[in-house]
């Protein structure tokens, strides 16, 4: 019998924030936040379009003063993504933030002063009907948790977010959405776990203060990949040191590696070593060219030797086993091609447009947001065409 990867998202309420709704089905979303003072018009304004031209689908501004806050309508009257509104401190800058027409505010209710500035600030998001992320930090808890536990560890801020839940539903408000960051990757996927047993607001995930790049996007990935791979998440950011433009593509490279969001097509390729029998860094290149733009969610592999080409190119959607200069090319499991190795590049992009057209014809066409449950259809259909066609497949072209 085939084996099926199982996969179950953590069920959470959905909340609308600008023109996307977070939570339930939809898609992970991918979030940033801008550098310059927020004041500084022009330049906040110029980060945004540069977000958005590299695929982010929402944004954060930093609001810690009256002239932040002063700058939000026209912000918004400018940029065409969801604004979120960040605050610290100072909850009147949250009561600022929701005079003018943004579509979420941030606060960690552990440090702008009680109780009663939090409820303030709730009674006044429900009235504007604007959704508030509650953002619980290992690094910034309340007092109360740090003392009842000793540390910020992960049950002391998932007591701290469902305390921040309940006053919020006290009052009537649900449109919440959690987050429960930390700059330590266990404790962060052990506090998303734990918040995912006892509440069905949806998350917002990372790990904060993750450093420069490359490290950075390896902490992030580690520390993400356990939680995405869990059913947790419903937007995420990856905290990057300086420009925040990359984290949008590091961001999509998370989703699509854990299966989360597929927005592309997948190339497989075998590290090159001493079995190297064709050009596969120049074909691959030539591959990633033709295929840029495309949002459609086909795996095809490009292996090149004899080893472990035929069966990497049987588990893909589309690939090739390749070596001395020629190969063939493998459709869910069957042997459809002999090419040369300079017609591959073109066989494959061919082979790759009927797939998508039959896939299309069938209905099961997948472009920009697959998930996991898509994926994991099309892994067990791949298995069972492997095992109809085992022990018939051979590579005689490469003798």
């Amino acid at each position: 019998m085939a084996y099926q990867h199982t996969f179950h998202r953590h069920k959470t309420r959905e909340v609308k924030v600008g023109s996307l709704v977070v939570g339930g089905d939809n898609p992970v979303w991918v979030q940033s936040m801008t550098t310059p003072d927020t004041y500084d018009l022009e330049a906040t304004v110029a980060q945004i379009h540069r977000l958005e031209e590299a695929g982010c689908e929402i944004v954060r501004v930093t609001v810690p003063k009256p002239a932040d806050a002063a700058v939000l309508s026209e912000i918004k009257r400018r940029i065409r993504l969801p604004l979120i509104c960040d605050i610290h401190f100072d909850y009147k800058m949250a009561l600022a933030a929701l005079d003018h027409p943004v579509d979420k505010i941030r606060i960690n209710p552990g440090n702008i002063g009680g109780y009663d500035r939090y409820r303030q600030v709730i009674r006044k998001a429900k009235a504007k009907g604007l959704p508030m992320r509650i953002g619980v930090n290992a690094g910034s808890l309340e007092r109360e948790m740090a003392e009842k536990y000793g540390f910020p560890c992960p049950p002391a801020m998932v007591d701290s977010a469902l305390r921040y839940i309940e006053i919020a539903e006290s009052e009537g408000y649900h449109e919440l959405i959690v987050s429960l960051k930390s700059s330590d990757v266990l404790t962060a996927v052990e506090a998303y776990r734990l918040y995912a047993k006892q509440a069905n607001y949806p998350t917002h995930i990372g790990i904060t203060e993750a450093g420069k790049a490359p490290y950075a996007v390896t902490k992030s990935a580690c520390g993400l990949a356990p939680i995405l791979l869990d059913g947790i998440g419903d937007t995420i950011r990856i905290s990057l040191l300086g420009d925040p433009v990359p984290e949008i593509a590091a961001a999509f490279d998370i989703l699509q590696a854990t299966q989360r969001r597929v927005r592309k097509p997948e190339l497989i390729a075998c590290p090159t070593c001493g079995r190297l029998e064709i050009d596969l860094e120049g074909i691959i290149a030539q591959l990633e060219k033709r295929l840029a733009g495309k949002t459609t969610a086909v795996k095809v592999s490009v292996l090149g030797c004899v080893v472990n080409g035929p069966g990497e190119a049987r588990e893909a959607d589309l690939g090739i086993a390749a070596g001395k200069g020629k190969g063939v090319i493998f459709k869910r499991g069957d042997i459809i091609r002999h090419v040369l190795e300079k017609d591959m590049v073109s066989a494959l992009v061919e082979e790759i447009e009927i797939w998508e057209k039959e896939e299309a014809a069938k209905g099961t066409l997948k472009t920009g947001g697959a998930s996991i449950q898509n994926e994991s259809t099309r892994a067990q259909e791949r298995t069972i065409a492997m095992a109809e066609v085992e022990g018939r497949m051979r590579l005689p072209v490469l003798g």
